[in-house]
C-alpha cells in the first residue's frame, strides 16, 4: 500500500454519502483535543492532509480519505471539547451512530491522551468496540509529553479504565516526532490484507 497516492474523497453529512465503493475501512476515533487529525497526518507522512485547527472540533464530519485506492482512512468527528452548540454535538452523535450501525468499520482505531486516564466516552467508545466484536487497537498519543517514568503506569491505566481485553494493542504514539508509527502501520496493513 502506497501511503503516498491519498486523496480527500468525501466529507460526509449523512449516510447517504457514506461511499458505495466497499473497501476496507480504517476508522480513527477520539475526542476532540486528542489529535486524531495529526495521528492521521504522521502515518501518511503529510503536514496538514487531514485539517488540524488550533480549537477542537476541526472536523464535523465523517471524512474519507482514500489511501492506494485500496482502502479509507476515516476520520471520525471527535466527541467532547469542541465549543459547538447542543444541536450540533447532537448532529455529531447521530452522525457517529450512523456509521457505527452502518457496519462499516475493518480496523478501529481510538486514540487516547497518553498523559491522562480516558474520559467517560473514551470508556463508552472502547465498550462499542468490544461489544461489536469491530477489531481495534487503542492508540495513546501525546508520548512525547509524558515522563519515560510514567509511561508504563499511563498505560496500565489506560487498559485497566477501558477494561480492555489482553489481546487489544495499546501503542504509545507520538504524532509530534512518530513514535509508534510503524506499529501501528502492521495493524494498518493486517487490516486491509
Amino acid at each position: 500500500m502506497n501511503l503516498h497516492n491519498v486523496e480527500f474523497l468525501i466529507s460526509a453529512a449523512a449516510p447517504k454519502d457514506f461511499p458505495c465503493n466497499r473497501l476496507p475501512e480504517i476508522a480513527f476515533a477520539g475526542k476532540s483535543n486528542v489529535g486524531k487529525s495529526s495521528v492521521i497526518n504522521r502515518i501518511l507522512n503529510r503536514k496538514n492532509f487531514a485539517r488540524v485547527g488550533e480549537k477542537p472540533g476541526k472536523t464535523i464530519h465523517v471524512n474519507y480519505f482514500t489511501v492506494d485506492k485500496c482502502c479509507y482512512f476515516v476520520d471520525l468527528p471527535g466527541y467532547g471539547y469542541a465549543q459547538v452548540s447542543q444541536k450540533e454535538k447532537e448532529r455529531w452523535g447521530k452522525l457517529m451512530e450512523d456509521y457505527f450501525a452502518a457496519d462499516r468499520i475493518d480496523l478501529g482505531i481510538l486514540i487516547v491522551d497518553h498523559r491522562h486516564a480516558p474520559t467517560n466516552n473514551d470508556i463508552t467508545m472502547a465498550r462499542w468496540f468490544i461489544d461489536s466484536g469491530c477489531p481495534f487497537v487503542v492508540v495513546a498519543n501525546k508520548l512525547d509529553k509524558v515522563k519515560k517514568s510514567q509511561i508504563q503506569s499511563t498505560l496500565d491505566t489506560i487498559r485497566e479504565d477501558l477494561e480492555l481485553p489482553a489481546d487489544c494493542p495499546i501503542i504509545s504514539f507520538s504524532a509530534e516526532k512518530g513514535d509508534g508509527k510503524d506499529q501501528l502501520l502492521n495493524y494498518i496493513y493486517s487490516a486491509v490484507e
